[in-house]
């Protein structure tokens, strides 16, 4: 099954700029980089080859090592190799996974400046040491990152558009959804965090006529297919990014969502897991937030790396890595989430959802928390900072996730009162409808794609 991605539209924008670049797309596994830009390239080019160096005999590697000073004798070989006649500037050669094989990124720049063909690349991994070590990397690349399916294209799977202009017109005007439509939102909400973004697990979804089970098993196979990736970690930090990665689920489950290194291993730090941390957020499998410890000046120069919280990637994995099957089965899971009648886990798998969400609309995550020393405890917790302008003047607002209606504002009122005037609007998401309560915003999930 082939669902309409927003990538479709970002290589048709780049492909408009007539070979004078490649493009680089980064995702996760299985997010549905290498079917996309197949589709692209069967529907806007008269011909292709698709290399793909996670299989590629060596032969076709030593072409790459052999003939970049010799183009055309290159070229012969690459299209005898794949049987595919080659015409100048209407075919294009995909390189699938090229973080499995540096150095054909390296040619980039000769063969771009050759100017006979287009030429993207796809992977995962690909700003990890060993895979930029010994390479330049080419100028002559633009790149852009590659989500699970985000909430429009989840919609757009299961033929909801007509849903979707309502909620973004209701937005706009801050006007709430009828009573009837907004269950209807929020029931594609919970259907897609539970089912999540992972192309081959909507397509088992939508197959199975909205089988949960079935996506279940598809999650399930493609969070092994993680597992395995984890080990072939370098061992240096092998054993830490596995400690992570299992207790991703503990460590949203505690209120206070931050990464507690002793909780982990006993008597480490942020240190020790520095390239732990840098190989899963560059392997995308999970979306890393960091504190923000002065709003006022800015995030990034700002952003305090040893205080972090670590959200998966797709929300569904998390589901399906938090649930065993026979906990899934025993205590019907899904059906309780469905009905709004999970007890625990609840705003863990809310606030991992927004977060992917944010990320899903470019937003890179922040946080802020304020500890107070008389007390003794932290009085201010920001679940997100969002940035509305550039670096001069910068405006933001503050998010509150909240997975049921009853809550109180307090941290938003304090962090207004601490930093009010460079505030936008301070937003609370939330599962009942859009209402405004004084200089409060409050959206359900299901808008967060608007922000």
């Amino acid at each position: 099954m082939i669902f309409k991605r927003k990538a479709y539209e970002q290589l048709s924008e780049w492909k408009k700029c007539g070979g004078r670049r490649a493009i680089l797309i980064e995702g996760a596994r299985r997010v549905g980089k290498s079917t996309t830009v197949t589709r692209f390239a069967e529907k806007e080019y008269k011909s292709y080859i698709l290399i793909n160096f996670d299989k590629e005999s060596s032969a076709v590697r030593r072409y790459f090592e052999e003939y970049m000073g010799d183009l055309d004798t290159f070229f012969m070989f690459l299209s005898s190799a794949y049987r595919v006649q080659l015409y100048e500037r209407e075919s294009v050669i995909i390189f699938d996974e090229v973080q499995e094989f540096p150095r054909a990124r390296e040619c980039i720049k000769f063969l771009v400046e050759d100017g006979r063909y287009d030429y993207i690349e796809t992977g995962s991994l690909v700003s990890i040491r060993k895979n930029v070590a010994d390479i330049i990397i080419p100028s002559e690349e633009r790149s852009f990152k590659m989500y699970p399916m985000d909430f429009e294209e989840f919609c757009w799977a299961l033929g909801d558009e007509t849903m979707l202009s309502y909620i973004k017109d209701c937005f706009v005007k801050e006007k709430a959804l009828d009573g009837d439509m907004h269950k209807k939102a929020m029931l594609l909400f919970k259907q897609y965090m539970l089912v999540g973004g992972m192309p081959q697990v909507v397509a088992a979804f939508v197959d199975g006529k909205k089988d949960l089970n079935a996506a279940d098993e598809e999650k399930r196979d493609i969070l092994n297919l993680y597992r395995d990736d984890i080990w072939k970690v370098p061992t240096a930090y092998t054993s830490k990014v596995a400690a992570i990665y299992d207790q991703i689920p503990g460590l949203l489950s505690k209120h206070e969502k931050k990464v507690v290194y002793s909780d982990i291993s006993p008597k480490s730090g942020a240190k020790s897991y520095e390239d732990a941390f840098f190989w899963l957020a560059d392997s995308m499998i999970c979306n890393v937030c960091f504190n923000c410890s002065d709003p006022e000046t800015g995030f990034a120069r700002n952003g305090d790396r040893t205080y972090i919280k670590c959200y998966m990637g797709d929300t569904g994995l998390l589901i399906s890595h938090a649930f065993g099957r026979k906990d899934l089965e025993k205590n019907d899971i899904y059906n309780l989430i469905l009905n709004d009648k999970l007890s625990i886990n609840k705003g863990m798998l809310y606030e991992n959802m927004i977060a992917q969400m944010l990320v899903d609309s470019g937003y890179p995550l922040y946080f802020y928390t304020h500890y107070n020393t008389e007390k003794k405890r932290n009085d201010i917790e920001i679940d997100f900072l969002v940035s509305e302008s550039g670096t001069f003047n910068r405006m933001y607002s503050p998010i509150e996730v909240k997975s049921t209606t009853r809550y109180t504002t307090t941290s938003l009122t304090r962090f207004k009162d601490k930093f009010g005037k460079r505030i936008v609007r301070s937003i609370v998401i939330h599962p009942g409808n859009l209402r405004v309560e004084g200089d409060i915003l409050c959206i359900p999930p299901y808008m967060t794609f608007c922000l």
